[in-house]
């Protein structure tokens, strides 16, 4: 099997970061990936990683010294861009994490520059890859929902997660969006960017799909942080003969409700997840392709099966797992919501068309904050100060 050399850009300040948990990942993916480098500005951040690889303190020594096939960027939202765009023109694949791109404009940008340099792009949607999620897709392909009929979503913030898992188990495409959006006054709060915030955002939306599917989303008016226990995070799906309901599958037939259930053993003293099942007759299950690896949690199952689905997509010659397209449609579904509220809530095709109002927006914000265009000034960005604050939060509450 070919090794591929990965360098990965963030390592995140807190010990638990999703950036070091990847970095637990690819170190037992060692008959995939080489770890040839990380870069972080933050010693400490770089010290606590105890990667045994070089460390490096920006980008620029990052490349200089090391010629990466593949790229995983963990750094601040706004910074995707310039990191991507950044690792494509010195021949490296890239990965970045979610979403595809503030705007459409900069997701194509990186795109059409990994294509000209013969590289691939992947995006890290994990959701769709956990567990209980590929079996909910077994399900329905078994047809024990019947015929589709119904989704329902609730997301707090970052909803392009929610319609990621939406659309993988429709397997369908959202044709038009009717959305309603406000704004309302909330006890002073520290959002997650550190920004001192007195009002909260919401959203809620009609989504049409190519076969007949319709999904009701709600993002509440809530601040940030807010608990899952306080208001119902997920999604459900229904159909002529049932419906799928977060851990549980609802049989109208039999009125019988049967708990989706993972089933763990132990590899070298640690609990792993064996299978994902439903006691139906006949059972249903998803059987865990990495345990040989000892990666047993939902979220890490997810990290491998991207950076394996990477690495197979470069060296067998095919298209990531996820990739532009799909996270492209997950993203537009969020931008959509807000223009058809701009229009006064009218309805909205997709795909989308001209740049939308907030895209402008987001843009407009990132040059004032910034002062370069990403596309145009790559280079003059990659000293800049990216922190959690995004440009895209002023103007919807969006993580």
């Amino acid at each position: 099997m070919d090794r591929l050399r990965i360098a990965v850009i963030g390592v995140g300040a807190q010990r638990g970061s999703r950036a070091r948990q990847y970095l637990s990942t690819i170190a037992r993916l060692t008959d995939h990936f080489q770890l040839v480098g990380i870069c972080d500005r933050n010693a400490r951040a770089r010290s606590e990683a105890a990667a045994v690889c070089p460390h490096y303190g920006d980008v620029r020594s990052l490349f200089d010294a090391v010629r990466p096939d593949v790229v995983l960027s963990l750094t601040p939202k706004d910074s995707h861009v310039v990191i991507a765009l950044t690792a494509a023109r010195h021949g490296a694949h890239v990965i970045t994490e979610i979403p595809v791109g503030l705007t459409r404009r900069y997701a194509a940008a990186i795109a059409q520059t990994c294509r000209e340099h013969g590289v691939l792009w992947e995006i890290a949607e994990q959701v769709w890859l956990w567990p209980i999620e590929q079996l909910k897709k077994r399900i329905i392909e078994a047809g024990l929902l019947g015929a589709l009929t119904h989704a329902r979503l609730w997301y707090l913030t970052g909803q392009y997660h929610g319609f990621n898992a939406i659309r993988a188990l429709l397997d369908a495409e959202a044709t038009r969006v009717l959305g309603y959006c406000g704004e309302v006054q909330a006890e002073p709060y520290e959002a997650y960017g550190g920004e001192l915030e007195t009002t909260v955002m919401w959203d809620q939306a009609v989504i049409e799909f190519d076969n007949g599917v319709a999904c009701l989303f709600e993002k509440p008016p809530r601040a940030f942080p807010s608990t899952q226990q306080n208001f119902p995070v997920g999604w459900q799906v229904e159909g002529t003969k049932g419906h799928l309901d977060r851990n549980q599958l609802v049989l109208y037939g039999d009125s019988q409700t049967y708990t989706l259930q993972e089933r763990y053993a132990t590899r070298d003293g640690q609990p792993v997840l064996d299978v994902a099942q439903v006691e139906t007759k006949p059972p249903v299950a998803w059987e865990n392709p990495h345990k040989q690896w000892r990666i047993g949690s939902a979220d890490d199952i997810a990290k491998a099966s991207i950076l394996i689905g990477f690495h197979n997509a470069i060296t067998q010659g095919s298209q990531p797992l996820y990739g532009y397209e799909n996270a492209l449609r997950d993203w537009e579904l969020c931008l959509a919501i807000r223009e058809s509220a701009r229009r006064g809530n009218a309805w909205v095709d997709l795909p989308l068309g001209e740049p939308t109002a907030l895209e402008q927006q987001i843009e407009a914000e990132f040059v004032r904050r910034y002062g370069h265009d990403p596309i145009e000034e790559t280079d003059q960005l990659l000293d800049a100060a990216f922190t959690r604050s995004t440009t895209v939060w002023p103007y919807t509450h969006w993580l």
